[in-house]
């Protein structure tokens, strides 16, 4: 997994979008905003023990499979627009990356856009209640195993929703950490 601070350009959004002086982020300054991040093997996810172990001490009880790709999603391009806008959701989004590549953008706490680029045995789970979106690299293609604590609910909350009380449950977190790290230096 690679993560990085994009660019603002407008440019297709399937490009990597980095600055002109690359600034990379680290799985640590993604825990910070509560992303979370794993890398297993997707060789072997049917039988994984260490996957296994994740979805019972966070009680994932639910998982599909999802191929993304033009040839196998009908009305793609609408698809992708939809993914690609700017949402939260009131529970956590988790999602492993069996093969293929594509992106997530995530907002930090000031507002700025980081893009996540997940490749094979990638799993990632974003905190309810951040900003995020997804769509494919150039390769457009990606097949992810989705999970969910009980019955999914997909539902996307396009932005703005700061009154949002999932929304401003994140924030209060957010503070929460920060602070904490103030604290701890």
């Amino acid at each position: 997994m690679q993560a990085w601070f994009m660019d603002d350009s407008n440019e297709d959004q399937r490009l990597p979008h980095h600055r002109n002086s690359k600034e990379l982020v680290t799985v640590d300054n993604l825990a910070e905003l509560g992303v979370l991040y794993w890398k297993l093997n997707p060789k072997k996810y049917e039988n994984d023990s260490e996957l296994g172990k994740i979805r019972e001490e966070r009680g994932y009880d639910y998982m599909d499979l999802l191929d993304l790709c033009p040839e196998k999603v009908s009305n793609y391009e609408e698809k992708l627009k939809n993914f690609f806008t700017e949402h939260i959701h009131k529970d956590e989004e988790i999602r492993y990356c069996l093969a293929g590549s594509g992106y997530f953008d995530v907002r930090d706490k000031d507002d700025r856009w980081i893009r996540i680029w997940m490749k094979p045995g990638d799993l990632i789970v974003l905190p309810a209640g951040i900003y995020h979106r997804f769509t494919l690299d150039t390769s457009n293609y990606i097949k992810l195993m989705r999970l969910f604590v009980g019955e999914p609910v997909w539902t996307p909350y396009n932005r703005p929703q700061e009154e949002h009380p999932v929304r401003k449950e994140y924030i209060k977190s957010l503070n929460h950490k920060f602070r904490e790290s103030i604290q701890a230096h």
